[in-house]
């Protein structure tokens, strides 16, 4: 029992470990709670806490060692044991999750539906918060930007507060898809309401934050061409990337690398770009990272296929990166958008083009217009109609181009 309480005691200075940001040592912490409890023979408190172990590996940038030991204690899942069997639904989450990351869509969709049929048999507090993450982030990636605002917000009234840090917050996630989406309004409420500047002290608990913070940076130079705002996000970037790379968390360090080539994309010095994005690619490649590339869309394929063209040493991966880009869909099409309706939007329209405009998801415009999301997603879909547009950036765009959005 000694040991034991000894190793409990240990798990709860990993998880201050993990919150400041020394992963190492907080992985160090979780792998010997898992040993010490698979030992006394619990293994339904070992199996609980891979999750944890996984996700702290991921952080480091290790996607083939966080799918291994996901596979190996998903094989130590037994079938006869009910309570035990609980833990196959995060299992199978993180799986799907590293897979989708991979760019191996098949495997994750395997591993989704089978996390959902034993997610939905039994009774776990955290996993509809975790299952209603996933999903969004899916989602996300395949330009369903007001599905996975839906999903976010379903999250966030599933999330069950407990002891692990929450390094990925709903609310900053839900910033970077305004970003996408070209709201820039309600990404810079977002930054004002959790106080989040370029002037802040770091941590490992807020890196997300910030580097959701430059992607702000980077987009309103992008629309303003204000030399600032670049500058602010390079400094920005300098600073989190030290940090980043101090602490060993690799998986922030080729995401910061990324963003310093967009932004030197941005102000059009390609050369400039290319360098960090070398150094994000070799950190990358060894894991078969994708995701994290293809989800920065047409800005980053322009730099990879300059790189190809310069003669890339890492060509094998390029082609499959780029290969990736191709599957695509794309969200922006550049030559074709439905012809607009002379019919003009009616009030409810305008309010409900108004909220799209401040970043809300259908769910929250529900809520503030006492609607039902149906009914929401129903006026959304005139709105495209009549606009002539396909997206929710199309909208705001037309929306301003015709004087019934002010710009920001």
């Amino acid at each position: 029992a000694e040991p034991l309480l000894r190793a409990q005691a240990e798990v709860l200075v990993g998880v201050a470990r993990w919150a400041s940001g020394e992963l190492e040592e907080a992985h160090r912490a979780f792998a010997d709670w898992i040993e010490h409890t698979r030992q006394s023979g619990n293994l339904a408190f070992a199996l609980a806490s891979v999750f944890y172990l996984a996700e702290i590996r991921i952080a480091q940038g290790q996607l083939r060692e966080a799918a291994r030991l996901y596979r190996q204690f998903l094989q130590l899942v037994p079938a006869d044991d009910e309570a035990i069997r609980q833990a196959a639904p995060h299992l199978h989450l993180g799986l799907a999750l590293v897979a989708h990351e991979q760019g191996d869509e098949p495997t994750a969709a395997l591993h989704l539906q089978a996390s959902k049929e034993r997610g939905e048999r039994a009774s776990l507090s955290d996993w509809p918060f975790r299952w209603s993450l996933a999903q969004a982030r899916i989602q996300e990636s395949a330009g369903a930007w007001e599905e996975a605002l839906d999903l976010l917000d379903a999250a966030r009234r599933l999330y069950v507060r407990n002891p692990i840090p929450d390094v990925r917050p709903v609310a900053a996630i839900k910033a970077r898809i305004s970003i996408r989406q070209g709201g820039i309004t309600a990404a810079l409420a977002w930054a004002a309401e959790h106080g989040i500047s370029t002037a802040d002290d770091l941590s490992y608990e807020r890196e997300f934050a910030h580097m959701t913070l430059a992607r702000l940076l980077i987009a309103r130079y992008r629309q303003e061409c204000a030399d600032s705002h670049l500058h602010d996000a390079l400094g920005l970037l300098g600073r989190l990337l030290a940090a980043a790379e101090a602490g060993g968390r690799v998986s922030s360090v080729i995401e910061i690398l990324l963003l310093q080539a967009l932004a030197h994309e941005a102000h059009g010095d390609l050369q400039y770009a290319l360098v960090p994005l070398v150094r994000a690619l070799a950190l990358a490649e060894p894991e078969g990272y994708v995701r994290l590339f293809v989800d920065e869309g047409p800005p980053l394929a322009k730099l990879l296929r300059r790189m190809q063209e310069e003669g890339g040493k890492v060509n094998v991966y390029l082609h499959t990166l780029l290969a990736a880009f191709g599957r695509q869909p794309d969200l922006h099409p550049p030559s074709f958008s439905p012809p607009p309706s002379e019919e003009p939007l009616s009030e409810r329209e305008r309010e409900v083009l108004r909220l799209i405009a401040e970043g809300l998801s259908n769910q929250e415009i529900a809520a503030r217009l006492y609607l039902s999301p149906h009914t929401i997603k129903v006026h959304t879909r005139n709105i495209y109609g009549k606009l002539g547009v396909t997206s929710r950036t199309q909208a705001l765009a037309r929306g301003r181009a015709l004087g019934i959005l002010h710009l920001p």
